[in-house]
């Protein structure tokens, strides 16, 4: 069996590494909770949410497909099992059940905004060690900020 090799300097990739399993663990729990927001939307605003929320699954689907593609590019293992996701998540979680439009809108704000926090932080870690990862967060951040915008719009 053979390994993937990195050119990163065994340090910078320990920091890449971190970094992109935990923007993976983000973008895979976005993609969950917006799903599941997406079905239990209620409201006057339902349909708008509910074809938002999909756009939002849609984005959060194809990062971390990204993201996880990158960290193999460079020798590490991405880890998007359902039991890690579950011991290593710092997003809010949403409620059970039926959410009026109103709380959803206020909950994928929040979600949104922690994400984006952390993204920023990924962004500024990875100035040094990897410019090309860095680029990659960029751009998952900017995307990410829009949604962030139009769904606050709604508040």
């Amino acid at each position: 069996m053979s390994a993937i090799t990195s050119s990163l300097k065994p340090e910078d990739k320990k920091v890449v590494a971190a970094v992109l399993q935990g923007a993976l663990v983000d973008l895979i729990d976005l993609a969950l909770l917006s799903k599941q927001a997406h079905w239990n939307v209620i409201g006057h605003h339902f349909r708008s949410l509910h074809l938002q929320l999909d756009e939002i699954v849609a984005a959060a689907r194809e990062h971390a497909d990204t993201v996880a593609e990158r960290a193999v590019a460079l020798g590490c293992n991405p880890d998007g099992r359902s039991s890690t996701l579950a011991s290593t998540t710092e997003v809010p979680q949403l409620e059970a059940g039926y959410i009026n439009d109103g709380k959803v809108v206020a909950a994928m704000t929040d979600i949104l905004s922690s994400i984006i926090g952390r993204m920023r932080e990924r962004v500024a870690a990875t100035d040094e060690p990897d410019p090309v990862t860095q680029d990659i967060l960029i751009e998952i951040t900017q995307d990410l900020e829009k949604h962030h915008w139009m769904m606050e719009a709604q508040r």
